[in-house]
């Protein structure tokens, strides 16, 4: 038994696993992350698992869309098979003596590979069992679909090798002179000598390695071999490997310029595993030249990216589409901030708003002098929250005999709440004389269509590797980025109704048409609101109070229009606009407006993730019109997260993460939002009085058994989607559904 284990320890792959571990933690440590997101370990809430569990390909799970997973895995697996024998395979000489050493060498690294597929296997197996209930049949099906996509890249890889490393007999047949090349592996700062190398006591110590066939054989010395003919070995066998990566990455960068096509458009899981596929060759290149001193290169390459890319040439930010960004630039300070907050233009602002609110309320057929008029506040949430704030309003829209889109008068919120708030106002716009068509099924399945595949295989294909390709629209060119694939795709799945201009909607808007609408994206500079409208917004820059007292309170938020009319804002795509409300960091390319320091949007979530602040604020200022011309107001919030979460202990840490304790807080943004809400809604409800102010709320909740959340995504699984629909019938909505079809109807 001692023997055996012995035996064991000196073989092949027990020992390059070791070396593995001993001295490439870092590229393990790219199999962890994938591991970890593949389980849900890491990013459950923003459901990175699904992408991999449940793989959607041209809006489909099937087949094709589990193999081409399996394709991307499977050069994943000879991504990390070319780098381990680049960086590894000098401290196993007996290789070179061996027929086809890299089929031979990958066969023995199979150990983390086979362990990583067959955990993925039994993810994938274990999730479409138990929470998409799927036939045994097709989950088989789909599994075999994967390892078949897998193997079909290893044999592809194999028959390459085959056809172009050359192994020992050639160069025995050929019989180079011994002074054709050095004694030394290049580059010059691994100086391994192979004489010291290939000697038994010096080598690593391998007594066994398996073969092709999986047989275990006896490793035979190599120190009668002359060092060059082994040398030439690994070096042609090096760079056969560098050169495949390269025509890799060449495949990638071909790919990045068929993205427009959907059929290119891979599922998002592949995406991902083919850039950590990219990360492992990248991360083993540096190894390879540079060796100790790769840390030390990562840290000035990282320094050198930063500083040649802060220069135009190589700068390639994300643009707002239908702005220009030509001419002069608008200047952004503070003091001209509260230029506007005390000029005419404000009052005329607010004329021209509440002129507006006169002609919507006298639209409103309701037989009442003073009827109720509605704010529409929806949460952020990916396309969770659209397919939430799409259903509830279609159904309350129904349930009311079309009194819902009547009566509101604003729409505020936030990320994919606003996406499914937008595309019903634009439904509602085109159908208002067939108002059954708005509640078609067909609307709600199409929001809720993918929009991460493209994003991810975009940041991929055509970010990373093409960020210089450009498009035009409205008469200037733009950057392709991961931003233009969503508004293409998002686009494409609402069938293009959505592709205006923001002046579009102003006379709609003016003739009481169509309710108000404003995006609030954060502006990563200062932390303020942008107020994004076709309509002048000047009132919404400070409270109320704050134009009486000149300086006395911080202006909070800016008008988008006023700031930046000179460079085209009437001109902005409002698929830009709804694009800048829901830029998620990283998932999306924060925007850059030309402006003068240069500011930055990012999601509307950073500072109001539920509608509320810029809902009340609108309140706040026409309270007086509200109270004289209208019954009261219904604020309805449509959320799609718990509102009330339970409360983490903190008493059982350790004293490392301890450290890290107090800076939790940070990250509870949404919780301190929900808390100031309250507070401010509680204010409303003081002034305008609870006989003139209704808060009604929708909250997803999950209604599956095993009260798993849908994720925040815009990939959407379709039991999430079923979760989400399912969950208007929970009693508390359905008590909430009552309440707001009593208040339109007039009835307590």
């Amino acid at each position: 038994m001692r023997r055996f284990f012995q035996q064991l320890f000196h073989s092949f792959p027990i020992q390059l696993l070791l070396l593995h571990l001993r001295s490439n933690l870092l590229l393990l440590s790219l199999w962890m992350v994938l591991l970890l997101m593949m389980s849900g370990s890491l990013g459950r809430r923003l459901g990175l698992q699904y992408l991999f569990l449940d793989p959607e390909y041209l809006g489909e799970v099937n087949f094709l869309s589990f193999y081409i997973v399996g394709l991307a895995l499977g050069g994943f697996f000879m991504s990390w098979n070319l780098t381990t024998y680049l960086l590894t395979a000098q401290y196993f000489p007996f290789l070179a003596s061996l027929t086809r050493p890299f089929s031979k060498f990958s066969v023995n690294n199979l150990l983390l590979p086979l362990a990583f597929g067959g955990f993925y296997l039994l993810l994938i197996g274990y999730f479409q069992d138990h929470y998409q209930e799927m036939p045994l049949a097709e989950n088989a099906w789909h599994l075999l679909a994967l390892m078949l996509g897998s193997l079909t890249l290893v044999i592809g890889y194999s028959v390459y090798f085959n056809f172009t490393n050359r192994d020992i007999s050639y160069y025995q047949r050929k019989r180079l002179p011994p002074n054709q090349v050095s004694l030394h592996i290049t580059p010059g700062h691994r100086r391994a000598d192979l004489d010291y190398l290939k000697l038994d006591r010096n080598r690593l110590k391998v007594w066994t390695y398996l073969g092709e066939n999986l047989r275990p054989r006896l490793v035979r010395s190599v120190a009668h071999y002359e060092s060059r003919l082994l040398l030439n070995i690994f070096k042609q066998n090096h760079l056969n490997a560098l050169a495949l990566q390269l025509i890799s990455m060449m495949l990638l960068l071909v790919l990045g310029y068929l993205v427009d096509w959907e059929i290119f458009r891979i599922p998002a899981g592949a995406s991902i595993i083919i850039l950590f596929s990219l990360l492992i060759a990248f991360i083993g290149a540096l190894t390879y030249w540079f060796a100790a001193w790769r840390a030390f290169v990562i840290i000035l390459l990282l320094f050198g990216i930063n500083y040649i890319t802060s220069f135009g040439i190589f700068n390639h930010p994300s643009a707002a589409y239908g702005l220009n960004y030509e001419g002069e630039r608008a200047v952004y300070s503070y003091d001209r901030l509260q230029e506007i907050c005390y000029e005419d233009q404000v009052n005329k602002d607010l004329a021209a708003t509440q002129q507006i609110l006169t002609t919507r309320v006298g639209l409103m057929d309701t037989g009442e002098e003073k009827p109720k008029i509605v704010f529409l506040c929806a949460s952020g949430g990916g396309l969770k929250a659209a397919t939430w704030s799409t259903h509830v309003l279609q159904k309350a829209d129904s349930l009311s005999s079309g009194r819902l889109f009547d009566h509101t008068v604003l729409m505020t919120g936030a990320s994919g709440g606003m996406l499914g708030m937008a595309y019903q106002r634009e439904l509602y716009r085109l159908n208002k004389e067939n108002r059954n068509q708005v509640y078609k099924r067909e609307y709600l399945d199409r929001i809720s269509l993918d929009l991460l595949n493209s994003i991810a295989f975009t940041l991929v294909a055509n970010d990373i590797f093409v960020p210089w390709r450009r498009f035009e629209y409205g008469g200037h060119n733009y950057f392709r980025d991961r931003g233009y694939v969503l508004e293409e795709q998002l686009n494409e799945n609402t069938e293009g109704i959505l592709d205006r201009p923001l002046a579009a909607y102003r006379q709609e808007e003016i003739n009481g048409e169509v309710p108000l609408l404003y995006l609030s994206p954060a502006i990563v500079n200062d932390g303020r609101q942008m107020i994004i409208s076709p309509q002048g917004v000047s009132f919404m820059m400070l409270p109320p109070v704050g134009f009486e007292q000149p300086k006395a309170y911080e202006i909070d938020a800016v008008d988008f229009r006023w700031l930046l009319g000179a460079q085209g804002a009437d001109s902005l795509r409002f698929l830009t606009a709804l694009r800048m409300n829901a830029t998620y960091p990283y998932v999306l390319p924060t925007v850059h407006l030309p402006t003068q320091p240069t500011i930055t949007l990012v999601d509307a979530g950073f500072r109001d993730n539920y509608g509320i602040q810029s809902a009340t604020r609108f309140i706040q200022v026409y309270q007086d019109w509200i109270k004289e011309n209208t019954s009261g107001v219904v604020l309805v919030q449509i959320t799609s997260s718990e509102r009330i979460e339970s409360i983490p202990a903190s008493d059982a840490s350790g004293i490392v993460e301890s450290l890290f304790n107090p800076l939790g807080i940070a990250g509870k943004v949404l919780d301190v939002q929900e808390l100031q809400h309250d507070n401010t809604l509680s204010f409303i409800h003081d002034l305008l009085g609870p006989e003139h102010f209704e808060l009604i709320r929708f909250i997803y909740r999950p209604t599956n058994e095993k009260k798993l959340e849908a994720s925040v995504s815009f990939h959407l699984t379709q039991q999430e989607k079923q979760d989400v629909l399912e969950a208007l019938a929970l009693p508390a909505n359905k008590e909430s559904m009552r309440r707001l079809l009593g208040s339109l109807n007039g009835v307590e």
